[in-house]
């Protein structure tokens, strides 16, 4: 049977037998389809099709949503026999906002049963070369023009593939941005040009309803999508500004128009790390000292560096990423706890903050109190095990048992007398969540994300600055500074042979500016982590209104230069970055506009870039 459910917004047909959906977009002449069948995905990776067993449906209606409620059961698998499984279904039209929800719960799973489910179907995007585009969460954000098919793993929702939950497709202006509403058992594949998103078990069962909404618009383009997914979450109340966070924790506001100088202190290479280098010893065990990083501080205030904000690695008993969650007591060759505390006077002395790294998923085994019992169990009773870090062979700590080792060392340090202005969490807001199936301390990847956020919390309960490598939705209203949030490129670690997956966008950005401080690298070179080898790092601080970091031993005329992004940061980190676009339509030109009225633009090729402020200052340069 074919439903109808028209409104203002939208025209929406819907046939749940074949589970064929099509939406009319008023003002437009494009009509937006699904493409694929719904499917349950048993374990060991056949398919059950929604549609081959019995459907019945009715609609519903209420004083703002009119739906329907579609139930398949009698579902057969490939051999014709019948699963336990039922899918309930409800596909809905919000009618004040034109919102097109689809929801599945499935029923009759058993523990390990299902790998995924799919539903709702993928929307069919067949769209000729300059006709279009599909704009995805990868990283800040990536544009894909239309004819060209990308080979792109699945997407992990918060992490780096998915760092929101939220896509959307263009075609000749008109649109959809589609939000996952239930983003923390999801995932998504691209099927050539389509994007399909499907749901896994949360501890091997579904155990809840999955939903997606669409969101169409008859013109608009990438910044509509963006900002479609903004205004859901304002009206959840589910966006914290950075002015609120500075109400909260005073300390923050330093960060504005602030440079990052990021160094380390201490190395010390497990032999069986990857890193381990039998052949140059040197490079396994190896230390600078504090009060030598002190005197490179001491300098660079004297190049003309006013502000910084120190992120130091590696301070702990063996040196950068050892003996996590234990790290005390601190390097005793680097100066020990007398030497870091003069470190941090020091900072307080030149008027900088000092920051640390430090370390709460990956679990060494040779931490001092390491017991297997408190690491991530996965569904088949094993837990994971690396070695690929300086400190060699590791499983990950259950996050359900992280914050009493945040308690504990953040005791210590204000025991030594050493007084933090910020603190990285590393990982924190870029691995995957963890679930964990230890029937002591079970966790879900949601409880995983709220454990996470307590720890981040707690540091600013004790007016200590927090931070995380990346940035993702789940956390972001928890952090007030992140390490990076770059683009998905081909290559992380040459940054002169890395290109760009896609079109680089500031889709994150575009969410989140004015909600999070994220610094970017390269001050007068090309190329950098998740930064292109044909593109400046420091013109991608300008559109996207972000900080920079310094070296330690950086230049006066690189501290000079700098300024003019840290200037621009100051006068805007609080402001929402309303649009970008491309001059004249080509990539290679950019426009950011920011909510107080500055217009930043930068040429990538011709190497030139202006800042056009509300009260018609202009700086600009090459």
């Amino acid at each position: 049977m074919n439903y109808r459910i028209q409104t203002s917004h939208i025209t929406v047909d819907y046939i749940p037998d074949t589970c064929e959906l099509t939406v009319t977009v008023p003002g437009s002449d494009i009509t937006w389809s699904w493409s694929s069948k719904p499917l349950l995905v048993l374990a060991d990776g056949t398919n059950v099709v929604l549609t081959d067993g019995v459907c019945e449906s009715k609609t519903y209606d209420t004083a703002f949503y009119k739906g329907v409620r579609a139930t398949y059961s009698s579902l057969p698998d490939v051999n014709g026999n019948i699963t336990p499984y039922t899918v309930m279904t409800e596909v809905s039209v919000n009618l004040d906002t034109g919102f097109v929800t689809a929801t599945a719960n499935v029923q009759g799973d058993s523990m390990g049963d299902l790998k995924n489910l799919v539903f709702p179907p993928r929307m069919g995007f067949n769209v000729p070369e300059g006709h279009g585009y599909t704009i995805l969460p990868r990283m800040q954000g990536a544009l894909l023009p239309a004819g060209h098919k990308y080979k792109l793993d699945d997407g992990l929702m918060f992490e780096r593939a998915a760092y929101i939950p939220a896509y959307g497709q263009v075609h000749d202006g008109c649109g959809y941005t589609a939000i996952i509403e239930t983003p923390y058992d999801a995932r998504y594949t691209v099927v050539g040009e389509e994007v399909q998103p499907y749901f896994i078990t949360s501890l091997g069962l579904m155990r809840y309803p999955r939903t997606v909404s669409y969101s169409f618009f008859p013109q608009g383009d990438f910044n509509t999508i963006a900002k479609t997914y903004r205004a859901y979450l304002t009206e959840r109340g589910d966006i914290v500004y950075l002015r609120e966070k500075i109400a909260r924790n005073p300390k923050a506001e330093y960060m504005l128009g602030c440079p990052i100088v990021h160094t380390g202190c201490a190395v010390h290479i497990h032999p069986a790390s990857m890193f381990y280098d039998p052949n140059n010893p040197a490079n396994n065990d190896n230390f600078f000292p504090f009060s030598g990083t002190a005197q490179l501080l001491r300098e660079l205030k004297a190049k003309g560096a006013e502000k910084a904000y120190l992120h130091l690695d590696g301070w702990g008993n063996h040196g950068y990423d050892n003996l996590h969650p234990e790290p005390f007591p601190i390097h005793e060759g680097a100066g020990g706890a007398a030497g870091m505390k003069a470190l941090q006077e020091t900072c307080t002395e030149l008027g900088y903050y000092f920051g640390i790294h430090d370390q709460y998923r990956d679990y060494y085994y040779d931490a001092p109190h390491f017991d297997l019992d408190n690491a991530i169990v996965d569904i088949n009773g094993n837990h994971p095990y690396h070695d690929i870090w300086n400190g060699g062979p590791h499983t990950f700590l259950c996050a359900k048992l992280v914050l009493g080792h945040v308690r504990r060392n953040y005791n210590e340090f204000e025991r030594l007398g050493i007084k933090l202005d910020g603190s990285y969490l590393d990982v924190f807001s870029v691995i995957e969540m963890d679930e964990c199936f230890n029937p002591n301390h079970p966790m879900t990847r949601r409880e995983c994300v709220e454990a996470r956020a307590q720890c981040l919390n707690s540091l600013t309960d004790r007016g200590i600055i927090p931070s995380s490598e990346e940035t993702v939705g789940c956390l972001v209203n928890d952090m007030v500074l992140c390490h990076h949030a770059p683009f998905y490129t081909t290559d992380w670690e040459n940054r002169t042979s890395a290109e760009n997956i896609g079109i680089p966008i500031p889709l994150f950005n575009l969410v989140y500016h004015d909600c999070v401080i994220t610094p970017w690298y390269g001050i007068k070179h090309k190329g950098a982590w998740g930064i292109a080898g044909s593109d400046r790092g420091f013109y991608w601080a300008l559109l996207c209104g972000g900080t920079i970091y310094y070296d330690v031993d950086a230049s006066a005329e690189a501290i000079a230069y700098g300024k003019v992004a840290l200037d621009l940061h100051k006068r805007i980190a609080l402001c929402e970055l309303t649009s970008h676009e491309f001059i004249d339509g080509h990539p290679r030109r950019r426009r950011s506009t920011f909510s107080d009225g500055t217009v930043v633009e930068c040429d990538f090729d011709a190497e030139t870039f202006s800042i056009t402020y509300p009260d018609g200052t202009v700086v600009s340069g090459s």
